[in-house]
């Protein structure tokens, strides 16, 4: 007998994702273990999952013509969906970082007399809020639920915008910490044999190559460091750069199932971000492998490291000096590390969060009566 309420997730990209993503390596962990969902719509994956019903989306000549001429905006989506409605069953739809489907999703459902019967999940994987409107009407008016990273971004929320009618939950980022572990002091010392970094201190910086990721910031920290001592290197994983500069190795781009044994091997992750990060998927990976971390204290970053338990949070990350001080003090042994449960920010936590949350709302959906 199907559940009286179906899992609807509409997705931008197809699924599984070939390419690297934060929220579709989760989602596609999700889907290939115990789930919730029931219906993916999206473009058509290389391959597909065995649990779920698919409806493909593609852009053709008439939804250009819909959306150019007749301002019918995302119609791809709704020829899937009009596939699995029906009329006297209930619905959950989930949308990721999808801004502009929101309004045509929400316009369609009414013209097809079934908003009622619909749940709408958002979920956002930024920290500021959204703050921009929708043809006059509210973002925040037209779904039932967002879920974000962390509390403090719920908390932004409440600041920024004056009226949110919409229920909230928050749905830490996971990692897979069967793969990101600690490793053994035996194993630590033939991986530092291995990449050649014996009797060093070794940091790490890994990100993509963009201003706001901050690696200007730590490239001009390490030259003041390196000038009093040389038993240090710092490791640059994803960036392309072949500039020569003392003690740093610009690693390049590096597979993803490579990557847990160069931070198993390092002893400092450094996160310079300069904008107001969602998260930071790499910052518990970081976490996980063994590394103390150091982090500007810039969106959801202070809530990861549980505001400064987990590492050291540098306040001013735009200025280098405070990244200097905060890396000498780990050169010196002014720190603590905080030993972590193994369950903290995993992909399990992430996946029972999940099913909380569809749980929560089939509730809810069971129980409203709409205006």
């Amino acid at each position: 007998m199907k559940d009286l309420i179906e899992v609807i997730l509409i997705s931008q990209v197809p699924l599984p994702y070939s390419k690297m993503g934060s929220w579709t390596t989760l989602y596609n962990d999700y889907l290939e273990k115990d789930h919730k969902i029931n219906y993916v719509i999206c473009p058509k994956p290389e391959k597909k999952y065995n649990s779920v019903e698919y409806n493909f989306t593609s852009i053709s000549f008439f939804t250009k013509l819909q959306s150019k001429i007749f301002k019918k905006k995302k119609q791809e989506y709704f020829k899937g969906l009009t596939k699995i409605v029906k009329s006297d069953r209930k619905y959950i739809i989930q949308i990721v970082d999808n801004y502009g489907l929101v309004k045509p999703l929400h316009d369609y459902l009414i013209s097809k007399q079934i908003r009622n019967n619909c749940y709408i999940q958002f979920f956002y994987h930024g920290f500021s809020p959204y703050t921009k409107v929708n043809s006059g009407i509210d973002f925040y008016e037209l779904i039932d639920e967002l879920i974000v990273l962390t509390h403090d971004s719920y908390k932004e929320f409440k600041r920024t915008i004056n009226v949110l009618p919409c229920h909230f939950s928050v749905l830490h980022n996971g990692i897979d910490t069967t793969k990101f572990v600690k490793a053994t002091v035996f194993d630590k010392e033939n991986l530092r044999r291995k990449l050649d970094l014996e009797n060093k201190k070794v940091f790490v910086w890994c990100s993509q190559d963009r201003p706001k990721k901050g690696l200007h910031i730590v490239l001009e920290a390490w030259r003041k460091i390196y000038e009093s001592r040389q038993d240090v290197v710092l490791l640059v994983i994803g960036c392309e750069r072949t500039e020569n500069i003392d003690g740093v190795r610009f690693l390049g781009r590096i597979p993803n199932h490579d990557l847990p044994q160069y931070l198993q091997a390092s002893d400092c992750y450094l996160f310079p971000t300069l904008w107001q990060e969602g998260f930071g998927l790499s910052l518990i990976e970081a976490l996980h492998c063994g590394n103390y971390c150091i982090a500007s204290a810039l969106g959801g970053v202070p809530e990861v490291l549980q505001f400064g338990k987990l590492g050291t949070l540098i306040e001013n990350p735009h200025f280098v000096s405070e990244w200097v001080d905060a890396m000498n003090d780990f050169l010196e042994n002014k720190f603590e590390v905080t030993a972590i449960n193994k369950d903290l920010y995993s992909i399990e936590s992430w996946r029972n969060g999940m099913n909380t949350i569809i749980e929560e709302a089939k509730f809810r959906l069971q129980m409203t009566i709409r205006k």
